[in-house]
């Protein structure tokens, strides 16, 4: 599925969660996390929003590889080789967050928030992000800039933005 994450999306993070709420809630699907890099920061804005538990049903925080691996089941052969903030990596989290809770829907987020951490290669405000709804993983990496606190903000709306693209398509 192609989804184009060229066009900007306008909607500040607490409207974007509203509308994953109601989308999630109409469309009678469950929601799950897999955030390394916003640090529950999804699940944070998904939860300030009366009526989340009747979709939402928890996520993971993987800060640390160990619990990417251990929990999520991400396959450290991958995360060796790809790094953590990567596309294998960032899928298999989607995945397994998924499989983990039994959601219908899952989303992941890992990245470089900054100031520090970033490389030639992967500078601060590399985000790699997935949704996943157990037919198909929709992926993408996306460059935000290196001020922490907007790199987790935009990330979260990007994943809002994730999620709506993969239950609309």
């Amino acid at each position: 599925m192609l989804v184009d994450f060229t066009k900007t999306w306008d909607a500040t993070v607490e409207e974007a969660a509203k509308i994953v709420f109601d989308l999630m809630r109409d469309r009678h699907l469950t929601l799950a996390t897999a955030e390394s890099c916003t640090g529950g920061n999804i699940a944070h804005h998904i939860t300030l929003l009366p009526g989340s538990s009747e979709f939402f049903l928890g996520g993971v925080v993987s800060y640390a590889n160990s619990v990417k691996n251990g929990v999520l089941g991400v396959d450290m052969a991958d995360i060796e080789k790809y790094g953590a903030v990567s596309q294998p990596v960032v899928e298999q989290m989607a995945e397994g967050v998924a499989r983990l809770t039994g959601a219908d829907v899952a989303v992941a987020t890992s990245g470089i928030a900054g100031p520090g951490g970033g490389t030639a290669d992967k500078p601060v405000g590399t985000v790699w992000m997935a949704a996943a709804n157990g037919e198909k993983t929709i992926s993408h990496c996306f460059h935000f800039g290196t001020e922490r606190q907007k790199n987790i903000e935009n990330a979260t709306s990007m994943a809002f933005f994730m999620i709506k693209a993969l239950v609309d398509n």
